[in-house]
């Protein structure tokens, strides 16, 4: 049974080995809210997961280490098993799904974890670690819905307790529950007038439509930018320790996620990944209630692929208004192009892109388009180029 004398036992055994990450205030998240940010993306091996990971093996028995160890995961847990492994001389396994991060699948080969990768999703790998262990006898390190790993990510909440102790809420991202059920149970035992608050993503929203409904169910699929949380199903002691401490879940869009990433990468300085920055993103946008309030967002992890935040910071650009396309209808004569060009300029706007085609069947003859691609500050900077388009006579298409 999780007590908060377990908690504290975790976080004595964590305090040799994991940083106590900061609190760093963001003004610019949510300027109706005193926002601070929990940096977890700055713990060692870039995520909260060690936390749980070395305290689940500090309590194995002599013979369970010596057994070895068996673990699944999207990447962070993996990373944070393969360290505690290694810190305790125990041989790891990690079952990952062949869609995990490559960053995250080297990365938790460098901590001397054996990798195996498995087609599908993580419940796909689950299923591997599982008959792994009843083949081999390997000894199995869940990733959130253990007594010991959730009192590990606990510790979380009594650091925040020490560190913000007058916060009205924090707001936490939603995988498995084991971090949410952790640091739920120590904020609310220490302090139950804290508002919890938790996040999934939209695409991957299995809590969310437990509690809803009243019951576990199982998700037919997942699909979200933030891998970190895409997971099928809850756990059994997750779902209880949620529907017990925590006040509300939210879901927020892929879209949404991709504008806190890149909000943090501008205001603060700080990369996370898509299950890092949903806590932010739910206050940016107003999910939560927290207008006027002193509020706390969990910053999860920070181990994001690079290969797709290029891809990620472009579609932040486009939900903030940062970038946007126009399809203008001109006439094919000299000087319309420069016209164009010298309007955004003079209001501020940055061309990034632009093509040009004469008109096809059943339009004016005389006609052409342009597709212009432009940098801008934001939604009332394109629509002030917008109006300034259509009061020199240009007309705007639908784009």
């Amino acid at each position: 049974m999780l007590t908060l004398d377990k908690v504290y036992h975790a976080k004595y055994i964590l305090k040799q080995v994991i940083r106590e990450t900061d609190v760093i205030h963001a003004p610019k998240i949510n300027p109706d809210s005193e926002i601070w940010l929990k940096t977890e993306n700055l713990q060692i091996t870039g995520s909260f997961k060690v936390r749980g990971a070395y305290y689940k093996m500090s309590c194995l028995s002599e013979e369970e280490k010596a057994r070895g160890v068996i673990a699944c995961s999207a990447g962070n847990h993996a990373q944070g098993v393969a360290l505690a492994a290694a810190r305790n001389g125990i041989k790891s396994i990690i079952c990952l799904p062949d869609g995990a991060p490559i960053s995250k699948v080297e990365a938790t080969r460098s901590y001397g974890a054996e990798v195996c990768l498995v087609k599908g999703v993580y419940d796909d790998a689950y299923a591997e670690a599982l008959r792994q262990r009843d083949e081999y006898g390997y000894t199995f390190i869940h990733p959130f819905d253990d007594e010991n790993v959730i009192a590990g990510q606990g510790t979380i909440g009594l650091e925040l307790i020490e560190q913000i102790p007058d916060m009205d809420a924090v707001i936490i991202p939603i995988g498995g529950g084991g971090l949410i059920s952790g640091v739920a149970f120590a904020i609310k035992s220490l302090n139950p007038n804290i508002k919890v608050y938790g996040v999934q993503a939209a695409g991957a929203p299995s809590m969310f439509n437990s509690i809803n409904d009243g019951k576990i169910e199982c998700l037919d699929g997942v699909s979200t930018i933030a891998d970190g949380i895409a997971v099928k199903e809850p756990g059994e002691n997750t779902f209880s320790l949620v529907s017990q401490y925590v006040d509300e879940i939210v879901t927020v869009t892929d879209d949404e996620i991709s504008a806190a990433i890149l909000a943090l990468m501008e205001q603060q300085k700080l990369v996370t990944e898509g299950a890092g920055a949903v806590s932010v993103a739910a206050a940016m946008f107003n999910k939560v209630p927290v207008k006027g309030k002193k509020a706390v967002c969990l910053l999860s992890g920070g181990n994001i692929d690079v290969t797709i935040l290029s891809r990620v910071i472009k579609r932040g650009l486009l939900m903030t208004g940062r970038n946007t396309t126009l399809n203008i209808e001109l006439l094919d004569k000299p000087g319309q192009l420069m016209e164009v060009s010298r309007i955004i300029a003079e209001l501020g706007g940055n061309v990034i892109s632009l093509h040009h085609e004469r008109a096809n069947e059943g339009s004016d003859i005389n006609g052409c388009y342009l597709r212009i691609a432009l940098e801008t500050r934001n939604y009332s900077h394109t629509l002030e180029i917008r109006n300034a388009l259509t009061q020199r006579g240009f007309r705007i298409t639908n784009d």
